[in-house]
């Protein structure tokens, strides 16, 4: 449901945009009537709206997301490979923001209120507020001017050359993780000072319980599930916001694809790349869903 809802708001606000691909087509000659009916005649423009979206979604639930106006490949196929780029980009995102932000989020809980915390948490703040299209920005002028170096512009996959594929990704992933590794400490940290707070926690440090097992046992085994919700979410977030990031550094990827598509009013690709993308989405819910009652057994139905 959430995946048709989401469709018919990308169909009919790419329709409320002004302009379309017979506009830019004819460009000059604009005024050519036979020229122009006959374009939205063969690219279906000039059906009723409820036809366009329901040839389009029928298919669409086939698994037959159509060709690009502009490149005439199967959108599929477009998708699936600007996807794998963008899967990269996020997956390596999120795997190090987990390992920076959640020790520091454990650190920071576990000293609550000293200096630590503080610092901790004032460079948070920083990463917070520093927008990614600056950090990118700026990431790759400071590389190109102190260090003389700049990250290949021309796309390489991991099974083609995997230096160079960590080469194009290290400066991207980096701009990412920034904010991302920010707002996991800080939600890492809330969890850790609400657990430590916790009466069963008070019970173990009476009883002598060690620190590590104290901390990391109990509190940190007990935050699992609200860790592994905002990972979800975490993941989600970065999949819906990698269109600047991509852009900047040339990356063939999902938000790349869906930038040049609305602007040459590839309807098309836009939707069933926006399609793929609430999809994914849902399939990250669900799997976030499946591994509660792994971490949890009190969970399982």
């Amino acid at each position: 449901m959430a995946a048709l809802l989401s469709s018919l708001a990308v169909f009919l606000l790419m329709r409320a945009v002004p302009g379309d691909i017979v506009g830019q087509m004819l460009g000059q000659a604009g005024g050519d009537r036979a020229a122009e009916a006959a374009l939205r005649g063969f690219f279906g423009l000039d059906r009723p709206l409820w036809q366009q979206f329901l040839e389009w979604i029928t298919a669409t639930l086939q698994g037959d997301l159509g060709r690009s106006w502009y490149q005439g490949r199967p959108v599929g196929a477009m998708v699936w490979e600007a996807f794998l780029v963008t899967a990269e980009l996020a997956l390596a995102t999120l795997l190090l923001a987990t390992l920076i932000g959640v020790p520091l989020g454990v650190l920071a809980g576990i000293r609550q209120g000293s200096r630590l915390d503080a610092a901790i948490q004032a460079v948070n703040l920083v990463g917070l507020s520093a927008p990614v299209f600056w950090l990118g920005l700026m990431l790759l002028v400071g590389v190109s001017q102190f260090l003389d170096w700049s990250p290949p512009f021309a796309w390489s996959g991991p099974t083609e050359d995997l230096a160079d594929n960590i080469s194009i990704l290290v400066l991207p992933v980096l701009s990412l993780t920034v904010l991302q590794a920010a707002a996991y400490a800080q939600f890492t940290r809330g969890l850790m000072v609400e657990e430590l707070g916790r009466d069963y926690i008070r019970a173990a440090r009476a009883k002598g319980l060690a620190p590590a097992a104290l901390y990391f046992k109990h509190a940190l085994a007990n935050a699992a599930i609200p860790l592994v919700t905002f990972m979800g979410l975490i993941l989600v977030q970065i999949l819906g916001g990698v269109v600047v990031i991509e852009s900047l550094f040339s990356l063939p990827g999902l938000g790349r694809l869906i930038l040049s598509a609305i602007q040459g009013r590839d309807y098309p690709v836009v939707q069933g790349a926006l399609f793929f993308v609430v999809v994914i989405a849902v399939l990250v819910n669900l799997t976030v869903d499946l591994l509660y009652g792994l971490l949890d057994p009190r969970l399982r139905p």
